[in-house]
């Protein structure tokens, strides 16, 4: 019997909490938050148990896409996604989400939320 031996090595990245913070428009609305409710219970739960993992600095499986702007990915259902941004290493801002089907339709939105966001505070 051959003995064979793996050496894995692991990189550990600091876990740091995160203050989660839902970009909302002009008007008011939340987009974030809509899209919650678009959800079927189950999935919504799932969901929310990402963000508490996400507020304590654990973003799971995600992808940076440019400009500060990010996707969360689910490996569920129609495979959702939650567009964000880290501000300054404490703040996530959720911009909005959706699945698969809508991606490019929502990158693009996201991008806008967050310009716009990025705007106010410069001039806010």
């Amino acid at each position: 019997m051959q003995k064979v031996s793996y050496r894995i090595q692991l990189i550990m990245k600091e876990l740091r909490k995160r203050t989660i913070k839902l970009y909302q428009k002009d008007n008011g609305d939340c987009p974030v938050i809509s899209w919650l409710e678009s959800l079927n219970d189950s999935v919504r739960y799932r969901v929310k148990s990402r963000l508490a993992r996400v507020s304590l600095g654990n973003l799971g499986e995600y992808k940076m896409l440019g400009d500060s702007l990010g996707e969360l990915k689910f490996k569920f259902g129609s495979g959702y996604r939650l567009y964000f941004s880290e501000i300054d290493g404490e703040i996530i801002l959720l911009l909005c989400g959706g699945d698969k089907s809508s991606q490019k339709k929502d990158i693009k939105l996201a991008r806008e939320y967050l310009n716009n966001y990025l705007g106010s505070i410069d001039h806010g």
